[in-house]
């Protein structure tokens, strides 16, 4: 809510608000980084019925170069900002074609110049409900088509005001998706997906703030986003290699003002490219360790992150009699 204020009063503040800021600079847009890591909420893979597959992830990614507005630039008052983290993430099978996702990452960022010090602590709760809504032969292979419903909430009272430095947006976010997914008979494979990201408001720490214009209120309105990816490459019974196109839209917001800090509601856009595998051991179906790596190819008001992450998952039938089933397959229901 916005109150008027006397001209002077109004200038004082924003004088304040200026002086803060001044100097600071841009942060990476924190993603919800589970693009490529097991199995997500983006891919066609899914767990089989009463199977439980989960792991952990160490995922790292840092810049020095970043998008101020559309101006890209550096500074040497941050050096390279990182962020790095530990997820935890897991999938189970209701059904063949009914899985639950979770996951949840402690993270931690750092600027290697500056006064400025990193923040750490446990980000945001994220669970997805997927459900393959058709699966039929097509051709020389199978076509599928998926529904996934997201949340995901902060689980730690973290400081949202502090970016690039700051472990999230502290946004409680609601989002739908649709996937299409082709597997070739040759284990080749095209999968794209698109999302409507819903964001609620978030809070700061101060009782105003000014974007492009003053707001006596600690609550800031932030825009929602449209994601979209597409992935390609080889599905096998033990091999998955795939090469994946991200891009990140927030619909509205503004730019960074040339030499200021960040804003949660800024407009944050990032395509990215990259590549990932995991990989099954055939003597030991349970078990599985994946990897991969991403590059920031364009974007706007976010920083030019290069990201790599590796992990490992363990997958086992909660009931035994589903085991008995699928004993000696791996955990890639396709």
């Amino acid at each position: 809510m916005n109150n008027p204020l006397t001209k002077q009063t109004k200038t004082a503040l924003m004088k304040r608000f200026i002086r803060r800021k001044n100097g600071l600079a841009v942060a990476v847009l924190i993603l919800l980084a589970q693009a490529g890591l097991a199995q997500t909420a983006e891919d066609a893979i899914m767990m089989n019925k009463a199977q439980l597959c989960n792991g952990l992830v160490y995922m790292h990614s840092s810049w020095e170069n970043y998008w101020e507005g559309t101006l890209k630039r550096n500074n040497e008052n941050l050096g390279k900002v990182s962020n790095s983290s530990v997820m935890y993430m897991g999938a189970y099978g209701i059904t063949d074609d009914l899985n639950v996702l979770a996951s949840l990452p402690y993270v931690w960022t750092k600027a290697s110049a500056g006064t400025l010090h990193g923040m750490s602590g446990v980000q945001d709760l994220a669970v997805d409900v997927k459900w393959r809504a058709a699966h039929y032969k097509l051709g020389a292979g199978k076509f599928s088509a998926f529904l996934v419903g997201g949340f995901s909430t902060p689980l730690s009272d973290y400081v949202v005001d502090f970016l690039p430095l700051s472990i999230g947006l502290g946004t409680t976010n609601v989002s739908g998706r649709m996937i299409l997914d082709y597997h070739h008979k040759s284990k080749a494979f095209l999968t794209g997906s698109a999302a409507y990201v819903w964001r609620s408001n978030t809070t700061l720490d101060r009782t105003y703030y000014y974007d492009t214009e003053l707001h006596l209120t600690n609550e800031v309105q932030m825009p929602n986003a449209w994601t979209y990816q597409v992935r390609a490459g080889y599905r096998g019974k033990y091999l998955i290699a795939e090469a994946i196109l991200n891009s990140w839209n927030t619909i509205g917001g503004f730019d960074i003002t040339r030499n200021n800090m960040p804003f949660p509601s800024n407009k944050m856009n990032s395509t990215d490219v990259g590549v990932n595998f995991k990989y099954t051991l055939p003597k030991l179906v349970q078990l599985s360790i994946l990897g991969g790596a991403s590059y920031v190819v364009a974007g706007r008001n976010v920083g030019q992150a290069t990201s790599y992450h590796i992990g490992a998952f363990y997958a086992f039938y909660v009931n035994k009699k589903e085991g008995q089933k699928h004993k000696s397959s791996p955990p890639n229901k396709q």
